[in-house]
């Protein structure tokens, strides 16, 4: 079953699928300090491993095939993978036993056999053997020791053992056996000659529990290899990964540059600015409820998806959450409903509109909380959700992978979102009436549930169920639709609007191609609304 963990886009243009493995007494924190660097040119997937992380899966650890499987399932179908001591181990057997599912490796302060045997460097063994001893009687005590060792040799120990000790790692259990059976017993040493992917081993100058000398070795083991590196890192430690972040970024990228893995995966560029959209929407918070029929609507039709009247699969959703999400909260109509149906629950209201978050604190009680902030970029800590509500907001979000993965990482497992958004059909008999003046786009082109669909497919663990309704409204005149749009903020936001002002004749085309629609007295616009339930297993 696949793992628990992150799926974080690259801020930039993609060229990577980076797949980030811990090692044996962390977790997936540990590489909190290298996203900065590689966030802007690399996807990447963070995996908590069972064995190796503590608190991770129990004591219920599976045997290294069936944790290799569940890798796999938890990780895109190619990428490159990147492990730190154990982790390294892991990512190379993938390689060896996987190699069209892993397009380089790259392990650092990893040993292919970290147990001393024959003439090979390595852990002595008989301190092995009684570290294990110690896992064994004392999880928490022997974890606290491992820290220790690993920082022991750092140029600035201590503040390197606070940072480690700061990774919100859960308490140490005998789970961790399973880890230090895969580090005595896995030997990988004559896997690397015979692998396909280039592959780069980053050893650390200062090392406590990989000897110096597996440098020679590992450059003697692999002198025969197409396309593989060693290199040393100078006056770096085993906690390579909080040491020396930066450092560790540069090689990756230069070592896969010189590969040849790198591919151009362009975005296309956003339809929205969404500093435009903030300052549209913060200029229309005081006057917004005035004119937001439509919004209220849809949004109470939405409540009732929580009440499971329309929708059955949300029997297994979290029946009473402690924490709720209101994604795209507006003016805080929703907080009151919300708030009534989970009084148990911190209520938290977000939006990338600072006027309207100002406008919503004023109005709903003290006991909530307010962010500003985008919702393909949450300020929020993983698995820190139970339920996330968001009505009418996802449409402002031009990259649904962000989005997804975003809600993806701040759900805990279990956690649900319900959510609506508008779909290309929107104001379409607006948007024809312009056809009919000119080519310029004058309407808010959204996207279709088939993007959001296909973002939430590249994320293990994560299912997503959509379905579409037509809203009609009805207005006596072409220009209250108009007024409407402006009064809530929604007015032409795309890149591609017109520049200036529509000259008197085009409006007036517009306004008469439209007046055709008008039927038994009233004109109509309809609105395509996607109704979208995500949940986290």
């Amino acid at each position: 079953m696949p793992l628990h963990g992150e799926y974080l886009p690259a801020t930039g243009t993609p060229r990577q699928e980076l797949v980030l493995l811990h090692g044996w007494g962390s977790n997936r924190d540990v590489w909190r300090p290298l996203l900065a660097p590689l966030r802007p040119w690399a996807n990447i997937t963070l995996l908590d491993i069972p064995g190796a992380a503590p608190g991770c899966g129990g004591d219920a650890v599976p045997a290294i095939d069936e944790l290799l499987g569940d890798v796999l399932e938890s990780c895109p179908p190619r990428a490159v993978y990147l492990g730190w001591s154990l982790g390294g181990l892991l990512a190379t057997a993938l390689a060896q036993r996987h190699p069209g599912r892993v397009s380089a490796l790259v392990t650092l302060c990893c040993n292919p056999r970290f147990v001393a045997a024959g003439d090979w460097p390595g852990m002595d063994a008989a301190l092995f053997a009684d570290f294990v001893r110690g896992v064994t009687v004392q999880p928490a005590a022997a974890l606290k020791r491992f820290d220790t060792l690993q920082a022991s040799t750092a140029r600035q120990p201590r503040a390197l053992l606070r940072q480690l000790q700061a990774l919100g790692r859960r308490p140490a259990t005998a789970g961790l056996l399973a880890g230090l059976e895969w580090l005595q017993t896995l030997d990988l040493r004559q896997a690397l000659p015979d692998l396909p992917q280039p592959q780069l081993h980053l050893l650390a100058a200062d090392d406590a529990l990989v000897p110096a000398a597996v440098e020679r070795a590992l450059e003697s083991l692999t002198a025969g290899a197409a396309n593989a590196r060693v290199t040393l890192i100078p006056q770096c430690s085993h906690l390579a990964p909080l040491e020396v972040p930066a450092l560790l970024a540069v090689e990756l990228h230069a070592f896969l540059e010189a590969a040849g893995t790198a591919t151009e995966c362009p975005d296309a560029a956003p339809d929205f600015e969404k500093a435009a959209v903030a300052a549209s929407f913060s200029r229309a918070a005081s006057g917004y409820d005035s004119a937001a029929q439509l919004q209220r609507s849809v949004g109470e039709q939405l409540l009732t998806y929580l009440d499971g009247r329309l929708d059955d699969r949300l029997d297994d959703g979290p029946a009473a959450p402690h924490s709720v999400l209101d994604l795209g909260c507006g003016t805080g109509y929703f907080c009151a409903p919300l708030q009534a149906r989970y009084p148990g629950a911190r209520y938290l209201g977000l939006d990338i509109a600072a006027g309207m978050v100002e406008y919503a604190r004023r109005r709903c009680p003290a006991d909530t909380g307010w962010l500003v902030a985008d919702a393909e970029a949450l300020p929020l800590a993983s698995d820190s959700i139970d339920l996330v509500f968001s009505s009418l907001a996802v449409q402002w979000c031009a990259r649904p992978e962000h989005l997804v993965a975003e809600l993806a990482r701040v759900l805990r497992p279990g956690g649900l979102c319900v959510f609506t958004s508008l779909g290309p059909g929107t104001l379409d008999e607006l948007r024809q009436a312009w056809a009919t003046v000119d080519a310029h786009q004058h309407v808010n082109t959204f996207l279709p549930g088939a993007r959001l669909l296909a973002a939430a497919q590249r994320l293990p663990g994560v299912t997503l169920a959509l379905h579409e309704q037509v809203f009609r409204m009805e207005y006596t005149r072409v220009r209250e639709v108009l007024d409407e749009l402006k009064t809530l903020g929604a007015h032409n936001m795309n890149r591609s609007r017109p520049g200036g002002l529509t000259s008197r004749r085009a409006l007036q085309g517009m306004l008469q191609a439209y007046e055709a629609r008008r039927s038994q007295g009233v004109l109509p616009a309809t609105y395509e609304v996607i109704f979208g339930v995500l949940k986290k297993r």
